[in-house]
């Protein structure tokens, strides 16, 4: 996954949230990142055909972008279930986030053999609670 791919979910989510479009300050907030580095992935993925931007009303992802999103969506749903319920990594979400950027297709295809995804990924993800509805935390186990 690159950084296209983390913009273009960070704009899936935030449309999902505010159902409609993505303002460019929710999307730098999300992303940690300016407002001026959000509008220009903003004008590339733009460029290639992913997203809609209108001044003042926000960015709209296209269709196509709007698969881009899901696949990335899934990928992070992959990453954050394997570290959380594989691993048993307590920081989950912050090491999901680091390596988000660096695994590929390839790899994703198979951690998701160990997790077994649910069907309904990434529906499955909730953007309030910035996880998985299917993760099993250690916290919430049952203890042996």
């Amino acid at each position: 996954m690159n950084t296209a791919d983390q913009y273009v979910k960070a704009i899936y989510l935030l449309q999902e949230m505010e159902n409609g479009p993505a303002s460019t300050g929710a999307l730098a907030d999300m992303l940690d990142v300016s407002p001026a580095s959000a509008n220009e992935m903003i004008g590339k993925l733009e460029g290639r055909g992913l997203a809609e931007h209108e001044k003042y009303k926000g960015v709209r992802l296209t269709e196509e972008g709007i698969v881009n999103a899901r696949e990335a969506l899934q990928t992070y749903c992959i990453i954050e279930r394997f570290l959380a319920n594989v691993l048993d990594v307590e920081e989950f979400r912050a090491e999901a986030r680091e390596l988000e950027p660096v695994i590929d297709e390839t790899v994703a295809e198979r951690l998701d053999t160990i997790i077994e995804r649910n069907p309904d990924c990434p529906d499955c993800f909730d953007p309030e609670t910035d996880a998985c509805r299917y993760l099993e935390l250690a916290s919430e186990k049952p203890a042996d």
